[in-house]
């Protein structure tokens, strides 16, 4: 016991320090991440945003980022895998808490997420963000495009999230269409992977169905997206009810015939290539969950997003 500690999310020595926490107990910030506002010298960021209110079926999702995070306590001590080693060790990383928002005053939400993730983008560092339900992805997507120009959206989804739109609404069901009318993405590079509904419009996006990636291996739909997308900057957001209700029940719209968490890993495991800019993982709904399995599902792609970012963070710095 000489060399463990407790509560690293708040005694960390520094940001790039491995944690020892029993996955029982201690702090649950994001992976034993340091909990903190300051972006001195940070490479990446963690940051929950638990809103619900755009849901259009069974809400909960704005207890995601805390799902997550508890979730994710399991990956604190061994180096991750299939990574090889602690994601940390040359990748300073921060957990950024939540983003406070006004429960009775939705209209000024989506202004209250543009502003804050704007902030964290002008330090320099790469955003990975918790939801929350899917209505997020735009500021965020707006936060991004200020900054990068119009992105290649790569959606890992069972909904196109394409449905027509009043400008204004708060609607998880057509943030992408909005995205696309602000010039926020890029419909040409951008691609949907694991679709099972069928909206009216798909404004030029590549739809890859949920009986093709059933049909196609984990190779093939990766060399599929880094085809299509190429070397454009892009913004990868997953939904979790992407995945099979099997693999994830806890979330507000669950949509049968969808992959195994474990072939879609293997997808996001292949895009190192890709110039990702920013991600998130949202719809998390643990009220519907049964022994965390949606949660660790998504706690597991998150850190993937981050072993992504460190591969290609070292790459740069050779």
């Amino acid at each position: 016991m000489a060399n463990k500690s407790i509560d690293h999310a708040i005694t960390a020595p520094s940001l790039t320090s491995a944690a020892s926490d029993p996955t029982h107990a201690g702090i649950l910030s994001f992976m034993r991440r340091k909990y903190t506002k300051s972006l001195t010298d940070v490479d990446a960021v963690v940051w929950g945003i638990p809103f619900d209110a755009a849901t259009s079926n069974r809400p909960g999702a704005r207890f995601g980022p805390q799902a997550i995070r508890r979730a994710s306590a399991i990956f604190d001590n061994d180096p991750q895998y299939p990574f090889e080693r602690d994601l940390f060790e040359g990748m300073a990383t921060i957990d950024y808490g939540d983003c406070l928002l006004d429960y009775g005053n939705h209209a000024a939400t989506p202004e209250t997420i543009r502003s804050q993730a704007e902030t964290i983008l002008s330090s320099g560092a790469f955003l990975l963000t918790l939801g929350g339900d899917h209505f997020i992805t735009l500021p965020l997507l707006r936060a991004h495009a200020a900054l990068h120009g119009p992105l290649a959206l790569v959606q890992f989804d069972a909904h196109q999230d394409t449905w027509p739109d009043e400008k204004g609404r708060i609607d998880h069901g057509s943030f992408v269409g909005r995205a696309v009318e602000e010039g926020l993405i890029d419909p040409a590079a951008s691609i949907q992977v694991g679709i099972r509904t069928h909206a009216p419009e798909d404004f030029g996006i590549r739809v890859l169905f949920g009986y093709e990636v059933e049909d196609l291996t984990a190779v093939e739909i990766a060399d599929l997206i880094l085809h299509h997308v190429g070397d454009r900057p892009a913004y990868l957001t997953f939904d979790i009810d992407c995945l099979d209700p099997a693999h994830a029940p806890g979330t507000g719209t669950p949509v049968s015939g969808g992959p195994s968490s474990a072939k879609i890993l293997s997808v996001i495991r292949k895009l190192a290539a890709l110039t990702i800019k920013g991600a998130d993982v949202v719809e998390v709904a643990p009220a519907y969950d049964h022994a965390d399995i949606t949660a660790i599902a998504a706690s597991t792609i998150a850190m993937y997003m981050l072993g992504l970012h460190a591969g290609q963070l070292a790459e740069r710095r050779g």
